[in-house]
């Protein structure tokens, strides 16, 4: 091969090579990648400012305050979402679910001629009643309060929907006894219990429902203008 011969071929690779070269440098001056400010996937999150709060305020109320002027219509009302499987009727007929006529203050899963779930009989065995604290939480998400339950019912969100109807079911038969209220501060009631509560909260040893004031007091007499009262 002579020297003209391979200065061609090197002449021809390195003009090859110059010009791959140039057209990616090109490429990138016309096609040139930007990367944007802002991902397009990027999701916002919101950082919780104090909304643990609202969930834990979400506790049973006091029961002596609530149950006398909460609204059993509204209760009545909310169970209509419960008619497919149980029955509110005297006598407490099973259906799909145990009849809760007389829940309240009965024993969980004892139910006549109904066959519980093993999670309901394990509660039942370590709670006397069904009294107004358990179903609170029970109707707030009946799976999570008592793991294998057969209500697959997703619960009642609402505090003021799980008051009124508890109130609805104390209606129609008052086996469990309203308690005294509570004195002033000694629990915080549920969230959206107020919308059910009508009156004063009543003090102990008064009528339900009834508010009661402190002794009126003795006037102070002007000892310097007898018989005259200031």
């Amino acid at each position: 091969m002579s020297d003209l011969t391979f200065n061609k071929i090197a002449g021809g690779v390195l003009l090859t090579g110059l010009i791959i070269f140039g057209l990616r440098e090109a490429s990138d001056i016309v096609f040139e990648k930007k990367t944007p400010e802002k991902a397009g996937y990027e999701i916002a999150v919101v950082e919780d400012a104090g909304g643990g709060d609202a969930a834990a305020a979400d506790t049973p109320p006091d029961w002596g305050t609530i149950l006398p002027t909460a609204n059993v219509a509204a209760g009545e009302a909310v169970t209509a979402k419960c008619a497919s499987c149980h029955s509110f009727a005297a006598g407490d007929p099973n259906g799909t679910g145990p009849g809760i006529h007389d829940v309240l203050g009965r024993k969980p899963g004892s139910h006549p001629g109904f066959a519980y779930s093993s999670g309901m009989t394990e509660f039942g065995a370590k709670n006397a009643v069904w009294d107004y604290d358990h179903l609170y939480e029970f109707l707030k998400a009946p799976g999570k309060y008592i793991p294998g339950t057969k209500m697959t019912f997703v619960g009642l969100k609402k505090p003021e929907d799980r008051i009124a109807v508890i109130a609805y079911l104390h209606s129609l038969n008052a086996g469990l006894p309203i308690p005294p209220p509570k004195p002033a501060g000694a629990a915080p009631a549920a969230e959206g219990a107020a919308a059910t509560q009508g009156a004063a909260p009543a003090t102990p040893g008064a009528p339900m429902g009834q508010p009661t004031t402190g002794p009126a007091a003795a006037p102070s007499v002007d000892k310097s203008a007898p018989g005259a009262v200031k």
